[in-house]
């Protein structure tokens, strides 16, 4: 019995359909979770580059 639980640990075989499922759910969650921060530090880096930008625009002129 202890070999058999010990080759059942030791296969790898790859990942199965059932791992993967898993996986993309996981990533899922993980996404739903924090879209409202990454999206709030996203729009204020956006917002910072486009206000330098136009600064250095408004310095040319």
């Amino acid at each position: 019995m202890k070999n058999l639980i010990l080759s059942y640990i030791k296969e790898e075989d790859g990942q199965t359909s059932t791992e993967y499922i898993l996986l993309v759910a996981v990533v899922a969650l993980i996404v739903f979770r924090f879209k409202s921060i990454a999206t709030e530090k996203l729009s204020s880096i956006t917002d910072s580059v486009f206000k330098k930008a136009e600064g250095f625009v408004n310095e040319m002129n």
